[in-house]
This record gives structure tokens, sequence and C-alpha cells, in this order.
């Protein structure tokens, strides 16, 4: 049950709207339903179209169990996809091999309207450390077959652990020809750190592809344009190749948003809000994501842990719906008072409490942050006065970051690693407690991965490439070219590899390994291979 209490006192502070909040609040919880139980669903529904035309998809696995998801959307743009306002019954299957000769388990499930006709099965009961095959069937259509798989118990210790990484994935900017060498690449597991979608209208002739309709802000916009990227084959074949494990970042709703605080002036909080409560929800249904990250109104648990066995932990981190306004405007700016405040937070307290004390009892060789914006305190050098710094990033919070890494350091955290996005060019940081004092120990190491398009082709190196890396020790790489990063993990070492895209504006591009760093357990700080 929602916990109207709770929600009183937090619009206490929303200066004298709290009344128009509150009603505002409660009519977005109307839209938000049980999962989408229906007493009585369709069993024989008649497609004239395929309905499984955004594919499968799995995530947030543990030992034991994995959510399956589809969407029914016979015509994706569509309002309401191309469905009737009624449930429909949708069938499932698991087994040990592609050709299902092998069947585990099996059920039937309810895709219901109010829930844009997405379906999350939550398979339980399953082996560890497992590889499975499931698919869907709504009527006569059948879907494609999806590959996923469990995690090892808490208690083993894997050989080795592959997986990828990847952000920012601007549709109109770019094809997403990364996914089809990740499709190659047999990774165990996809991460996914933020702007899956760009909330922006098309206002640009010469866009790659465009954007369907307005700037979205309505639930069915917002649905809608998560349809318009998931219909991408290379997108939704990739999905069926592993589980994945998604966060947000801003674009999901809106760009450079702080917590209920918009980039732009005038904006009604109240509609605000409600806007936030609409992107929520489609997030929640078009993502493989377990009920414990059921949106209520404005607000979604996106936070949570991942263990692959004793090889690693990883905490999944949500920097954007509890921080604090980006200081100094949100301007690049030297880190002055401002960004030194202590009240300034990405992670809020409760969030930063739960790390803190998940970090404390992991048993994990590797513990990862997979998280939004970069966390290495990299300054743009100036023609004049001090070097400055994005306030977007952790160095706008520059008490709280640092404060997080000096636990890491007094706590002996075992081979802390930081997964970062957002950007569109990659990076390798080692990071200190203040990255401005090199001659102090290095604590972790950070991984920044590139756009998957974002930004259209990138280039191999910055403009004032060399006066970066000279101003900043922490600096061991940076490129600007569109791809993803690939992660080898064993008890001894981690290898990252940054893979790289040679032209996203036009189908063949070719992808290739740029770079290659390890870390050896034990010892932060990342080496070239």
């Amino acid at each position: 049950m929602f916990d109207y209490k709770r929600l009183q006192e937090a619009i206490k502070s929303e200066n004298g709207v709290s009344r128009r909040l509150f009603l505002s609040y409660g009519a977005a919880l109307s839209t938000i339903p049980l999962l989408g139980r229906a007493s009585w669903a369709d069993p024989s529904p008649v497609f004239q179209k395929n309905p499984f035309s955004l594919g499968v998809a799995s995530g947030d696995p543990d030992s034991s169990s994995v959510i399956l998801w589809t969407r029914l959307a016979p015509e994706p743009l569509a309002p309401h996809g191309g469905m009737r306002p009624q449930a429909v019954a949708v069938t499932w299957e698991v087994a040990e091999d592609e050709g299902f000769t092998k069947p585990v388990v099996s059920g039937t499930t309810q895709a219901t309207p109010q829930l844009g006709h997405t379906v999350h099965v939550e398979v339980k009961g399953l082996k560890p450390d497992h590889w499975y095959w499931y698919r869907f069937q709504a009527g006569d259509a059948k879907s494609p077959a999806g590959r996923t798989r469990t995690m090892p118990l808490e208690t083993e210790l894997p050989d080795q652990l592959k997986f990828a990484f990847a952000s920012c994935q601007h549709y109109e900017s770019g094809l997403f020809t990364a996914y089809e060498q990740m499709a190659q690449d047999d990774v165990d597991l996809v991460f996914h750190l933020g702007d899956y979608i760009y909330e922006r209208e098309n206002r640009n002739k010469k866009a790659i592809r465009a954007h369907f309709g307005p700037e979205i802000e309505t639930l069915e916009h917002y649905r809608t344009r998560h349809s318009q990227y998931r219909s991408d084959p290379l997108l939704h074949g990739m999905h069926a190749k592993c589980p994945w494990i998604v966060t947000w970042d801003d674009h999901e709703f809106d760009n450079n948003c702080a917590n209920d605080i918009s980039e732009e002036t005038q904006v009604d909080p109240v509609e605000f809000l409600l806007r936030r409560a609409n992107a929520y929800q489609a997030y929640y249904e078009m993502m493989p994501l377990r009920p414990q990250s059921l949106p209520q109104g404005p607000h979604m648990q996106l936070y949570r842990q991942a263990s692959f066995g004793r090889l690693a932990d990883f905490f999944v981190l949500d920097t954007r719906q509890y921080r604090t306004d980006q200081p100094n405007g949100d301007k690049k700016s030297p880190i002055n008072d401002a960004a030194l405040m202590r009240k300034n937070t990405l992670l809020g307290s409760r969030q930063r409490h739960w790390l803190q004390s998940g970090l404390i009892s992991s048993d994990g060789i590797w513990n990862v942050l997979a998280q939004q914006v970069m966390m290495g305190m990299v300054g743009f050098p100036q023609k004049e006065g001090p070097a400055v710094y994005s306030m977007d990033q952790w160095p706008g919070c520059s008490y709280e970051r640092m404060g997080l890494v000096q636990f890491l350091a007094d706590r002996q955290i075992p081979n802390p690693v930081v997964l970062t996005g957002d950007i569109h060019s990659n990076w390798v940081n080692n990071l200190r407690v203040d990255d401005r004092q090199p001659e102090t120990p290095v604590i972790a190491t950070e991984f920044v991965g590139t756009s998957i398009s974002s930004g259209g082709n990138g280039v191999e190196k910055r403009k004032g490439h060399a006066e970066i890396l000279s101003n900043n020790p922490c600096i061991q790489f940076q490129n600007s070219e569109r791809g993803y990063a690939r992660c080898i993990l064993t008890p001894e070492k981690w290898t990252t590899e940054y893979m790289v895209v040679d032209d996203v504006t036009r189908p063949g591009g070719k992808v290739s390994q740029r770079a290659a760093f390890v870390v050896e357990a034990g010892q932060p700080g990342a080496q070239p291979v």
C-alpha cells in the first residue's frame, strides 16, 4: 500500500503548492494497477500484424529466478500499440535448449491495457548459474525465442564473468550498430547505464532517423517513444541474447533533471511531477524489472544489488531521482564553496546508507558501482583562471563524492570499480579521495563508456585532449568514438576492452577494439594492456 502519510510529510516543503501536489500524486497513483492483473483476459486473440514486434527481453537475474518481458504491440507507433483496451492472455515457456525439447516450466499471464499490454513474468525455482531459453505466445502468434541465465549461488566463486555495459542511444543521431557486435560477444550480462531513450521531438532535418511525435510528456508519449527505440532490430536482438540490468539517467524523463527540479525556469512543479510519473510508469512497463520496482506515482526505487556469486557484487545506483539541484547554475565551474556544500548529494541519504551497508557486508572479490555520471574529478583547463568541472557530475557534489571514496578506503572495501555512462566518450580514471592531489593513494578505478549513438560519429581524440590529460593525472585514457565496453572478470584480474564503431550514420559500420585496461585484484588502478 502507498504511504500517504509519508507523502504528506514529503510535500510540506513545496512552497504553497502542497495540496495541488497531493492531488496530482493521487491522480498519478490511480494509473498504476497491481501488476496488471485481470479477472478476465481474451484467451484467443486474433492479430492482423505481429504483436511481438518489439521482441523479448529478460533481466534482474538472481541465482534461482529471472524476469521475462515482452509487449504486445502489432503497431508500435499507433495509439496503445495498436491494441484494443482489453486484457489478453499470454502463455510463456522456459526450456533448457533452444529447440524447447527440454521444457522446464510454463504458465499463462495477462497483458493488460493498464500496463500498456506489457508482460513481466517472474520465473522462480531455476537452477543457479544456468542458461535457459524462453518464448511467449498470444493466440496463434509466437514470439522469437530469447536466451537468459541465472546467477551463481552467492557462496560460489565462478572462474569468470563476461559482461558489456552501454549507455546513451539517441535514435536520431545514429544507428545502434554496436549491438550487432555485442550480440556476437557471448556475454553473460548487459548493464545499461541510462539514456535508453531521448525525450525531445525531432528538430534536425538531417537526422539519421526521426523521432516520432512531439517532446514526450504524457504516458502514451513515453510508451510510444520507448516502442520506437525497442523496435530497432539490433536493440531488441541484443535484449534476446542475455539478461540486462538497467538504470536510468536524465533523458528517460527530462534533460538534466535533478530530483523534482527542471533545468528550465517557470515550470509548474505539479505538472513536472505528473510528467515524471508518466515517465516512470512507461520505464517500468518497458524494462525487464522486478515487481519491487513498480512505481508509485512519481517515485520509483531503482537502486538495487546483484551478485555474480562471490566473484562480483554490483550496486546499481540512481543518481537522478534523489539528487539536489546542480550548483553554480549547472555551468562548468571551479570546485568552489557551492560545489563543496555538505547538503549537495547525488544519492540522497537513504540510498547512500543502503550502499554503504551493502559494501560493508559484501563478500565479492570485485565491488562494482554501476551508475550514471563521471566520478573522476576531471578539470578542464581555461585560458585564464582555475580549471572548471562539470556540476552535473560528481564534482558538483564534491563533499559527498570525496566522502564516498574515503569510505571505500577506510573500510578497505575489496577492489572497488565504478562503471559510468552519460558523457558520450570513453575514459579510464584512477580515483583518489581528491583527484586534484595526485600524490595521494589510488583507491578505486572508474571505467566510463561512450555512447551507442548519441552525438553521431565521434572522433578518436577530442579537442584539447593532450592538455586535459596533462592537467588530470587521474585520467589513463580518453576517447570520443561511439561503441560500448566489454569486461572480463576473474578472481585475479579485471579486463575492460573499449569497442568502437567507425561509422554510426549508415549501415555496415565496423567495430574494433580501441584499447584495453587491466586491474589486478588487490592493486587499485588500471594499467593498459
